[in-house]
């Protein structure tokens, strides 16, 4: 299973995994607690129940790029195209807006 945590403006706010039966989102207790929590996107609003999907979350596959950068992504990283969750982890520690996604290493 691979996992990586999700940040909101800094903040730890989640957890997006990738298992046999495809994508799991949650968002963590602590963010849910704290003051003022957003959601990370308006196809995910703040829930203590876990999100799954047999594909990635299409806010999560947004956030990834195309064109001339995922060829870079591609050949450099030697991630195929069709490993999406390789490729968030790869290429979105530092996305343009509120988001950002840290590989977790076991």
């Amino acid at each position: 299973m691979r996992k990586a945590k999700v940040y909101m403006h800094n903040q730890w706010s989640g957890v997006i995994a990738e298992n046999e039966e495809g994508f799991v989102f949650t968002y963590e207790d602590d963010y849910l607690k704290s003051d003022n929590p957003e959601s990370v996107s308006l196809t995910l609003p703040l829930s203590e129940k876990p999100y799954k999907s047999t594909t990635m979350f299409p806010f999560f596959d947004g956030l990834i790029p195309e064109g001339w950068l995922l060829d870079i992504a591609e050949k450099n990283w030697k991630i195929r195209e069709a490993d999406r969750m390789g490729l968030l982890m790869a290429c979105c520690k530092d996305c343009i807006g509120a988001v950002s996604i840290i590989a977790e290493t076991n």
